[in-house]
């Protein structure tokens, strides 16, 4: 069981930065892929960033492709996203999930979902 909870949302103009934080519970944190996903009022869940359970291999959203970093730190149980150039297309709920090795773009491949954090980004 693997227990997730967001933070680093807010109100930010567009151009400008944040960084979500997702702080994992549970002892098997390193042994999961992590990823990112948003959802915009009246949209689906999209994807936005994966990370593998080492770290080494990441995979992005063409939406946020050279603009948003996805990193992790198994020391620590948590997993970042940082959000560079917002747009106001980027406001959304932000949520991260933990899934299983391998796991990649869909949301039923992730077994653990936060509660999310909102980001809104003003013109």
């Amino acid at each position: 069981q693997v227990q997730l909870v967001e933070s680093g949302g807010g109100l930010v103009q567009a151009g400008g930065s944040l960084r979500l934080s997702c702080a994992a519970s549970g002892r098997t944190f390193s042994s999961y892929t992590m990823g990112w996903f948003r959802q915009a009022p009246g949209k689906e869940r999209e994807f936005v960033a994966r990370i593998s359970w080492g770290g080494g291999s990441t995979y992005y959203a063409d939406s946020v492709k050279g603009r948003f970093t996805i990193t992790r730190d198994n020391a620590k149980n948590t997993v970042y996203l940082q959000m560079n150039s917002l747009k106001p297309e980027d406001t959304a709920v932000y949520f991260c999930a933990a899934g299983r090795p391998g796991s990649g773009m869909r949301v039923y491949e992730y077994d653990y979902w936060g509660q999310g954090t909102q980001v809104t980004v003003s013109s």
